[in-house]
């Protein structure tokens, strides 16, 4: 029997108000009832918990269904975008490089990519799957084609792992179960039958709790001494959006106070403010404000805006109904309903009412306990699984022991976000054949396009198994694999994260087992790091410094390019043996003592004492010096030229200067190469400038047409893909002039402007 058959009495809504269910399907209760303080505020009375059948009854009340089907079209839209975009589908093909030798990192290593074409479909399944949630459209249909292409390509690649991504897969995973697509849905219009019909309380309640656990975690886990000391994020105060804190405030402290204090109160108690009626105006603008820096300051695709579209599911569920209804009236028919008020649903459980007495007028009704379903019960169970295990899974790292690195268990899913910020100042991979005895190196990433590999010991694993399997078709029989990866986390020493002298390949890895060459992190040595800023504060501009750090019987052997002149080494604490191996030479450096190291040649630097050692590299990049002498002494010619006041004519090499400066920039041919890069560096940083000065239409038109060109290009080399699968593959001549067609660029974005200046005057590595 349909719900709407047996319900009376109030429909309670999530939120703790009474809502009339229509008249022809469920009278009015004669008595209403006084709700307590508790339930003003939480929606719910304590007597709803003292019992599994008062429990079942709670998480199964029925419920508004606006708030859940606007939070579905949003999630769907983004999801739509996000496909073209973080999923990767506009560059498919330099993903999954069909044919080519590559190192891959899923979770289980059984899963494979398809073939490239194939690849496609399962984007393109995926695709239609976000847009039917999106429109409510086939709703369960669409969420399993979703969430099963969406996981698969989630395990498919470690390195992508990420918590927002994570949450993306549990979001589809929860809408499936849902009944989301009971409010402006094209499946409302093919089935009245639960159109704008209740759907039960544990679809929020899950939903809420997921988006409280994200906030609350990630506080959880920023109540760590590296964060509330300021040492996670620190770089993060420099950037232009704190200036208007930098106006009154230091940038030491707006990296201590804004950045980390505030980031730290702000997860801890967003979950909180949300939930709270009095307070949830004040989380909107805290929560809108600091995800709009969010999507500036980082590249997480649509993890902002997804979390913006959360906040508003912690309303009262019938807020897009009040919403909309201030919307002209010509607009309706495209716009949400704003009325009547929800039909009865088969999902949810009703409070009914008996009377006691034969007379209705003599006695008021009494409560009759509502009759539970078996499906009832079922989703009782789910939630209070779901619940505790996303609240379990964050602090798993005694059982997943093998991913336990320098970061807690899998990244993945523990929303330790942005807790932990990494440098990596020297990697050397090492092979030995099996057979001759012959080593030999690797440049750092052959094999893949991945650099994450560097931080985890798993993925190291998987990657010394592929590199094993690679080199014999290079002649190199039974292969040793050594990692020598050295690592400085939240501005710690560098240190070594894997043991040099194991081999990788033989080394065995389990997630349920620490592994032995996994390097512990130096805490002990944490507190040298308020040492580096006042070390760092008495150098000149000119002069760089890497802070080393090292353990017993190990050692650092390293080359300085020809380009750092005048590199030193200086010892903090420990002892040290540095031996120059072209001079056959070794010296012992007690704390306090240094030696110069000479350029364009190789050193080791052994740890001799018995507890880790720490030293310094001082180091000028004397070419890098040179070269800003000469742009300094080209800009002022530049300016006297400019000004008048150079009365000398000026010799053949320089004339370019001249004419540079009269054309706006434009490319001018210049013989002499210090002056070609010098009006190359200045032609970039003008082009820089004139996109950071920029008005608003300028950036959202260089904004549009970036995202077009990217999504053109995603959903054009998908379209080969499929006709390549429906009619075979077509000449080599053809399918070259498709994908040159396809490959049509963007203009240079500013990120990459800024990219190739660095790279112009970038600081050399030791």
């Amino acid at each position: 029997m349909e719900a709407r058959d047996a319900t009376a009495g109030a429909i309670v809504s999530n939120d703790g108000e009474e809502q009339t269910a229509n008249e022809d399907t469920a009278p009015k209760e004669d008595t209403p009832q006084t709700k307590s303080k508790m339930e003003k505020i939480f929606g719910f009375r304590k007597e709803d918990l003292t019992s599994w059948h008062s429990l079942v009854t709670l998480l199964n009340r029925p419920a508004d269904p606006a708030s859940l089907g606007i939070f579905r079209c949003l999630f769907g839209l983004l999801m739509v975008i996000d496909i073209t975009q973080e999923r990767g589908l506009s560059h498919l093909d330099f993903k999954y490089l069909d044919g080519a030798p590559v190192c891959r990192f899923p979770l289980f290593n059984v899963l494979q990519p398809l073939p490239l074409d194939w690849m496609y479909l399962v984007y393109v399944v995926m695709f239609f799957g976000a847009l039917g949630i999106m429109l409510g459209c086939f709703y369960r249909l669409s969420c399993l084609m979703f969430i099963s292409t969406y996981w698969y390509i989630f395990f498919l690649d470690k390195t992508a792992w990420n918590n927002h991504s994570y949450l993306y897969g549990l979001i589809g995973f929860q809408l499936t179960l849902m009944d989301a697509n009971r409010y402006w849905s094209i499946d409302g219009l093919r089935r009245p039958s639960i159109r704008n019909a209740h759907v039960p309380l544990w679809n929020y309640t899950v939903l809420r709790t997921q988006i409280f656990i994200v906030y609350f975690l990630a506080g959880l886990k920023k109540l760590d001494a590296d964060w509330v000391e300021g040492y996670s994020m620190s770089y993060l105060a420099h950037h232009s959006l704190f200036d208007p804190f930098k106006m009154i405030l230091p940038v030491e402290l707006v990296n201590l106070l804004v950045v980390h204090a505030g980031g730290l109160v702000l997860d801890l108690t967003a979950g909180y403010l949300l939930f709270f009626d009095a307070t949830r105006p004040y989380a909107f603008f805290f929560v809108s404000y600091f995800h709009c820096m969010n999507s500036q300051l980082f590249s997480i695709g649509m993890f902002s805006y997804t979390m913006l579209a959360t906040s508003p599911v912690f309303c009262h569920a019938d807020w897009p109904r009040r919403f909309f209804a201030r919307f002209p009236g010509f607009l309706r028919a495209v716009l949400p309903l704003t009325s009547p008020a929800p039909q009865p649903s088969a999902s949810c459980v009703y409070n009914t009412s008996q009377s006691t007495s034969s007379n209705p007028q003599e006695t008021p009704p009494v409560a009759k306990a509502p009759k539970l379903r078996l499906k009832h019960k079922l989703a009782a169970i789910f939630t209070i699984l779901y619940i505790s295990e996303q609240l379990f899974l964050p602090y798993s790292h005694f059982i997943t022991q093998g991913y336990n690195n320098w970061t807690n268990g899998l990244y993945g899913y523990s929303w330790d976000m942005m807790v932990h910020s990494r440098s990596h100042q020297h990697v050397k991979i090492t092979y030995k054949d099996g057979e001759t005895g012959e080593t030999g190196y690797l440049n750092p990433g052959v094999f893949t396009q991945s650099r994450r590999w560097k931080d985890h010991g798993d993925m190291l694993k998987q990657y010394a198994t592929c590199l094993n399997q690679f080199l014999p078709r290079y002649n190199i029989s039974e292969p040793e694999i050594y990692f020598d990866i050295w690592v400085s986390i939240n501005e710690r020493f560098q240190q070594r994260i894997f043991d040099p002298r194991v081999d990788i390949v033989k080394a065995e890895w389990s997630p349920f087992r620490p592994s032995t060459w996994l390097m512990p992190l130096l805490v002990d040595l944490s507190p040298w790091r308020t040492k580096f800023q006042e070390i760092e504060g008495s150098l000149d501009n000119q002069t760089e410094i890497v802070f080393i750090a090292d353990f017993p019987g190990l050692h650092l052997e390293n080359f300085v390019s020809e380009d750092l002149g005048n590199t030193s080494i200086s010892v903090l604490q420990g002892k040290v043996n540095v031996e120059i191996v072209e001079e056959k030479k070794n010296y012992t450096l007690q704390p306090g003592e240094q030696i110069k190291v000479p350029a364009g040649a190789y050193h080791k630097v052994y740890t001799v004492s018995e507890h880790p050692s720490c030293y310094m590299y001082i180091y000028v990049n004397t070419t890098e010096a040179a070269l800003q002498e000469n742009f300094t002494k080209l800009y002022e010619l530049q300016e006297r030229v400019r000004n008048g006041t150079e009365t000398e004519p000026l010799p053949p090499e320089l004339q370019p200067l001249i004419a540079a400066d009269g054309d706006g920039g434009a490319e001018v041919n210049a013989t002499d190469p210090i002056v070609q890069l010098f009006l190359k560096r200045q032609r970039r940083m003008k082009e820089v400038k004139k996109r950071r000065e920029a008005g608003a239409m300028e950036r959202l038109e260089r904004f549009a047409v970036k995202k077009y060109y990217t999504i053109r290009r995603g959903f054009l080399m998908t379209a080969i893909a499929i006709r390549n699968l429906a009619v075979g593959l077509p000449s080599l001549e053809q399918l070259t002039r498709e994908v040159a067609f396809a490959n049509m660029k963007e203009p240079p974005a500013e990120a990459n402007q800024d990219e190739r200046l660095r790279d112009e005057v970038g600081h050399g590595e030791l």
